[in-house]
């Protein structure tokens, strides 16, 4: 190990049900609590840290050696997007990991997984079970919980973050457009990866981003795009509004993840929340109608109720593992969206062929 046992501080991670996991603090010294989740992907922390789908939540990896290849440079590509980064900031509100690697080497690295976390004021914690903490998760469900380093009393009850807006939390607050085209793409922000912007601006569309809430009919679009986001999608009433009315136009409409929630919402169906959600690179889904499989990379806590949708509608995907909705389509207009990451950053590109296929129908 890069340090010695006696500059280590120990820090516990508390579950809700009373569990708790001790270990040592590495990043921020600070308490921080939210939902616990676990992710069973093997690679691209700095993806996932901000990832702002997380937001609010306290994130368990799985896989047991994190931090090895430590963490690239923020720098900006030609078009102002991160070249590395998912978003602006880290959104985890904790890491939780099993073995932190303080040496770590890649040619691409600038900094220590534990010194960017200190810099944005994320705690993390180690030399945790985090096959046991998956274990409890699965069968008992996500639940809040907190790190605390030792020597710091915090307690229950908190917050429980999906009682929040955390769309609205993550949107960007301002209109901005990236990239240029004969078609125009309006992209609802809802918490939005940047590589979901460069799989549009290096396809040769213009990109118009737009806050959660701001009502885009009054703007000129070819296609409609609903971006991806953390919590829960009933917390997004003007949104799915927005949506119904751009439905009546008949135009394109695409989205991922929390766009298949909102979709599906504006469309009549319901959604619910998983026990312990989809997080992984991993994730195997079958095209509806067809024994085509993709492997996909996935990030969400809530579902759309197949049992709920309308007549004019139909899954489009179907979860290889537990049977739940994956993808939604109109069966005569040109609306669809998938619970999944074809844009995989990090993760499995099996599924990008979809964005051509939303642009050829602009």
């Amino acid at each position: 190990m890069g340090m010695d046992e006696s500059s280590m501080h120990g820090a516990t991670l508390r579950l809700e049900n009373g569990m708790e996991f001790k270990g040592w603090s590495f990043g921020y010294e600070a308490p921080c609590d939210g939902e616990v989740v676990f992710s069973t992907a093997m690679v691209g922390y700095p993806e996932s840290l901000t990832d702002p789908s997380y937001s609010g939540q306290i994130l368990c990896v799985t896989y047991p050696l994190i931090g090895n290849y430590g963490v690239p440079d923020e720098g900006a590509d030609l078009l102002g997007i991160s070249k590395n980064f998912e978003s602006e900031k880290i959104w985890v509100r904790g890491l939780v990991i099993s073995d932190y690697s303080f040496d770590y080497s890649h040619w691409d690295a600038v900094k220590s997984l534990g010194d960017w976390l200190k810099e944005q004021k994320i705690p993390g914690i180690f030399g945790i079970d985090t096959r046991e903490v998956t274990k409890t998760l699965r069968e008992k469900g996500s639940m809040l919980g907190m790190i605390v380093p030792d020597g710091v009393s915090k307690e229950f009850p908190i917050e429980d973050p999906n009682k929040a807006n955390q769309i609205a939390i993550v949107s960007s607050p301002e209109v901005k457009s990236y990239g240029e085209g004969s078609k125009t793409v309006c992209l609802v922000d809802c918490g939005v990866k940047h590589n979901i912007l460069r799989c549009f601006v290096e396809r040769g569309v213009h990109v118009v981003r737009v806050p959660w809430d701001y009502d885009f009919n009054s703007l000129p679009w070819d296609g409609l795009f609903i971006s991806n986001g953390p919590g829960n999608p009933e917390f997004c009433e003007v949104t799915i509004r927005n949506i119904r009315k751009a439905m009546e136009a008949g135009k394109p409409i695409f989205g991922i993840c929390m766009g298949n929630q909102l979709l599906a919402r504006a469309g009549g169906a319901s959604t619910y929340k998983l026990k312990y959600g989809h997080r992984s690179h991993n994730q195997p889904v079958r095209m509806i109608g067809t024994n085509r499989c993709f492997i996909t990379s996935q990030n969400h806590g809530y579902a759309v109720d197949n049992e709920t949708l309308g007549q004019d509608w139909e899954p489009w995907f179907i979860n290889m593992n537990d049977g739940t909705n994956e993808g939604i389509r109109h069966k005569s207009l040109p609306f669809r969206a998938v619970q999944f990451h074809p844009e995989a950053s990090s993760g499995p590109t099996d599924t990008n062929f979809l964005f051509d296929e939303f642009i050829q129908m602009l």
